[in-house]
């Protein structure tokens, strides 16, 4: 009997092909009960459409993805018009569902837009209560989701929120003044410029600066940022495989430091595999994906409880990038996913007056 076939829809190329590295290791350097069929996106909506089209027309039963902010919904959606299933993550779960326009195959999992708002808070309030904040937030989708649901959530607990609006990647960022603490989603090269006139005590940015490479370039360390998963998380996954036994097959393999999305580019294919593997003529891979409730390497994923149909959430905790040739990502704050240890304390940059 041949083996079902799993889709595997990533950046390989383009400007979003670092968030295709984890998913792609975790495609190929394993084996799975399925034939992987990957499909470029060339970091573009309409490959990532085409893609779409590639795999299902190659037989893909469901369809795996994760990021980026245009290029996920085009894989679901396009995935949609096909009746695939498609099992996602790495958006927050209100963007996705918020521009939601395939109820009943599109099945999600990450945190919300109010849990960075929320864990963010946390670690602004480490200076004290009511913090000036000033936000560099872009005028696109990104800064629109911020401006939604995480200011609502920060300004609720008292902090006040200037708004430094700006276009990415023009070469023009606002002046921050004279805000004790910045918060953003900008890119690594935007923020460094935002923070080299005048050291802010601290930073706390979500998106690219929860990777590892950025930092480094970009002598970002102690900005703080989110984290969803290390190889201290205490999961277990498919097979009894552990988040340590993940992050050391990636660097064993690519001689790179392990990377948050690659617990969850895992947990993808949990899902994948297990609706597939009970999934029956009478049942189809939708409705066991609707009843999930599966522990994986990211965490236990469960969409039957919400807190929208199609969608599953992950918990944050709050880290601090140390600095290095190697960044290495410290939490520094568990409070609200307590199945990760804290390994360092939050580090704030002393003012001018200060020294």
């Amino acid at each position: 009997m041949p083996l079902p076939k799993i889709g595997v829809v990533l950046a390989r190329t383009g400007r979003l092909s670092p968030l295709g590295v984890p998913l792609e290791f975790v495609a190929t350097a394993r084996p799975w009960p399925v034939e992987v069929l990957l499909r470029d996106t060339g970091s573009t909506p309409a490959g990532a459409r085409a893609a779409v089209r590639s795999a299902v027309g190659a037989g893909a039963r469901v369809v795996v993805t994760l990021g980026g902010t245009t290029t996920l919904p085009a894989v679901v959606d396009a995935c949609a018009e096909r009746e695939v299933p498609c099992v996602s993550t790495t958006l927050p779960w209100q963007v996705f569902h918020h521009t939601r326009r395939w109820p009943g195959t599109a099945f999600h999992f990450c945190w919300g837009v109010d849990d960075i708002a929320s864990v963010f808070a946390d670690l602004w309030e480490r200076l004290g209560a009511a913090r000036t904040v000033g936000c560099v937030w872009n005028d696109g989708p990104q800064g629109g989701a911020l401006r939604r649901w995480f200011a609502p959530v920060a300004t609720a607990r008292g902090h006040r929120l200037v708004d430094l609006p700006y276009r990415e990647s023009s070469g023009v960022v606002p002046a921050v003044g004279d805000v004790e603490v910045v918060t953003s989603a900008a890119t690594a090269a935007d923020l460094a410029e935002v923070v080299r006139a005048r050291r802010p005590r601290l930073v706390t940015c979500s998106r690219w600066l929860t990777y590892p490479f950025g930092v480094a370039r970009h002598g970002l360390a102690r900005v703080a940022t989110i984290v969803s998963w290390t190889p201290e998380h205490e999961h277990v996954g498919r097979g009894g495989r552990t988040p340590r036994d993940l992050a050391r097959a990636y660097e064993d393999a690519t001689g790179s430091v392990w990377l948050q999305p690659l617990g969850l580019a895992h947990a993808l294919f949990e899902v994948a595999v297990h609706a597939l593997g009970e999934a029956d003529a009478s049942t189809p891979v939708t409705e066991v994906l609707s009843r999930t409730r599966l522990a994986t390497v990211a965490g236990v994923l469960d969409w039957t409880r919400g807190p929208v149909p199609g969608v599953a959430t992950l918990p944050l905790a709050g880290g601090q990038w140390r600095g290095g040739p190697r960044p290495s990502l410290a939490v520094v704050d568990n409070r609200r996913a307590p199945l990760v240890p804290v390994s360092g304390e939050l580090v704030v940059q002393c003012r001018t007056s200060e020294r």
